[in-house]
């Protein structure tokens, strides 16, 4: 009796956290093409944020506010990756958690830079 018990909740918890079918991506492949655009818009963004880190109004801005200027600042080379994954059909859910996740990399990776920048100009070392 507990067997039978146990194999219903399983199998209700199975169906409750099944994804919509809409939102699922089933296995297509990216052609070359895609791909290499793909890896282009990415470097194109973080060349952006590379060089926004670099202004002179960034560099003297609180390292928090300056990230969020800078994300800001280049949001729109990363929308056109979006536009990329759209273009071959994959769903907006997985591309928009694919742009989420390369904005909260960056992100970390400026802050880093950033507080790295202002603690070296507190202490000093850079004028």
């Amino acid at each position: 009796m507990k067997k039978i018990f146990f194999l219903a909740i399983l199998l209700s918890t199975m169906t409750a956290f099944a994804d919509d079918a809409k939102n699922e991506w089933h296995n297509t492949t990216l052609s070359d093409a895609t791909i290499k655009k793909i890896q282009d818009a990415k470097y194109q963004y973080k060349k952006c944020v590379a060089e926004e880190m670099q202004k002179p109004a960034n560099q003297q801005m609180d390292s928090r506010q300056a990230t969020d200027a800078i994300i800001k600042q280049c949001e729109p080379v990363l929308a056109k990756m979006r536009d990329v994954y759209l273009a071959e059909k994959v769903p907006e859910v997985i591309a928009d958690r694919h742009l989420k996740q390369m904005r909260l990399q960056t992100t970390r990776s400026a802050l880093q830079g950033m507080m790295f920048s202002e603690a070296a100009r507190k202490s000093g070392q850079q004028q």
